[in-house]
């Protein structure tokens, strides 16, 4: 698919993230601190509250864009995603709809240059689940732990290992992230103590935005859950590798995982990203019927990992893509709800750490360095094998497509020093 012209002019940059391809959504904040829904085109922001207040659009009898949040938009379900899809499209396209361009009043306060605006938390996290399915990182991850020979669990070849994480720390993009304390035990240690992690890490992953929910006890399709899938983030997992190693046994992340999630400001839909479809990659072990996919469920989205020191010039330690996945959203979503369990509007599934082949195209500080046995060099000549107080870590994705990219805007968080225990 081409690039659809816009009469904003910098949507129609090939270079841009926001063309009128994208039409991503989120939340801008007024000079009160108040949240506002909106959408990005090109370097504008759009006010859709102030739209759907004037009458330029509507999506149902009552308001939805007179809350700080997506939510109630993302309740209505795939038909009313796609009318409105349709209804922007047309008033932001070149020789398009008339209803916007030529009201040069409602014009003028509707777009507001994207550079001054601060942005929020683009929807309510009703629950937050974390996946580990990619398959280079775990077995990264397993080498370290088990060795080659028993990287990967017995299970991880048939099933999208995950485990529920917490919706009240996931935050917006430009959050700080405070070093968390927790129970740590060193090899050499006889008992644990209490302090700060010293292996503070990232995860660089995809979230899925679940959009429309199902019952309680009603199991959902691959197919269905790829439906109720709005769209998507980039989600960073930060992680305490130290307090995870002690903890994690027998039952999995705990505090080295719920202090904090950071995910991009913009929800990329599904309707953006479907030009970019591609194939989960061959099952060396045949999945169960209720995990097979009718076509394909990931998506071709470069993704990149730079760090910052504090005062310093980013370096780029990680370049990859998504589609190194070895389950898709969809499949994760169909496995979430096939006990029975109730998925909700605002849901947020993470991917699960996404890794490449190559040491450069690795998501996460642990297997770039190894556990710590192989430092990373900055571009400033400082080295890294875990995050340092004042280090900004900053992830970006696009995918890219005929004279345009469908951007996500940026993932960032700048680490702070732990706040004191009492």
């Amino acid at each position: 698919m081409p690039i659809r012209k816009s009469w904003i002019e910098a949507a129609n940059n090939p270079e841009g993230n926001f063309p009128l391809n994208n039409l991503p959504y989120g939340i801008f904040l007024d000079e009160n601190g108040t949240g506002h829904p909106c959408v990005a085109i090109g370097d504008q922001v759009l006010d859709i509250g102030l739209l759907e207040a004037e009458g330029v659009i509507a999506v149902a009898d009552g308001p939805v864009f007179d809350v700080p949040f997506i939510n109630r938009f993302m309740e209505k379900g795939p038909a009313a995603w796609a009318a409105l899809r349709a209804r922007l499209t047309s008033l932001l396209a070149e020789g398009g709809s008339d209803g916007l361009r030529g009201n040069v009043p409602l014009r003028q306060a509707a777009l507001m240059p994207m550079a001054t605006v601060r942005m929020g938390m683009p929807f309510v996290v009703a629950e937050y689940t974390d996946f580990y399915a990619g398959r280079n990182h775990a077995r990264n991850v397993g080498t370290m732990l088990r060795g080659p020979e028993n990287a990967l669990p017995p299970n991880w070849l048939h099933i999208p290992i995950g485990y529920n994480g917490r919706a009240s720390t996931v935050v917006v993009s430009g959050t700080g992230i405070h070093r968390p304390n927790g129970q740590l035990k060193g090899p050499a240690d006889t008992v644990p103590r209490f302090g700060p992690c010293k292996q503070l890490d990232i995860e660089l992953e995809m979230g899925a935005v679940v959009g429309t929910a199902n019952t309680m006890g009603q199991p959902v399709s691959v197919a269905e859950a790829d439906e109720m899938i709005f769209g998507y983030v980039i989600l960073n997992d930060w992680s305490a590798r130290d307090i995870q190693a002690w903890e994690y046994q027998p039952l999995g992340p705990f505090q080295a995982k719920v202090f904090a999630s950071t995910i991009s400001p913009w929800v990329v839909t599904g309707a953006a990203l479907n030009p970019f479809r591609t194939a989960t990659p061959e099952r060396e072990k045949e999945l169960l019927p209720y995990l097979h996919e009718p076509g394909p469920m990931l998506y071709d989205i470069n993704l990149e990992v730079g760090l910052a020191p504090e005062g310093g010039a980013e370096s780029i330690i990680s370049r990859t893509n998504y589609d190194r996945m070895y389950y898709s959203s969809a499949q994760q979503l169909a496995h979430h709800a096939s006990g029975g369990c109730r998925m909700r509007v605002g849901d947020l599934l993470g991917s699960g750490t996404i890794s490449g082949p190559g040491v450069n195209e690795r998501g996460t500080l642990l297997e770039i360095t190894w556990a710590g046995k192989h430092p990373i060099t900055l571009e400033d000549g400082q080295t890294r094998t875990f995050l340092e107080d004042g280090d900004t870590v900053t992830l970006r994705g696009q995918a890219r497509g005929d004279g345009y990219r469908i951007g996500f805007g940026t993932c960032a968080g700048k680490i702070l020093p732990a706040v004191r225990y009492p």
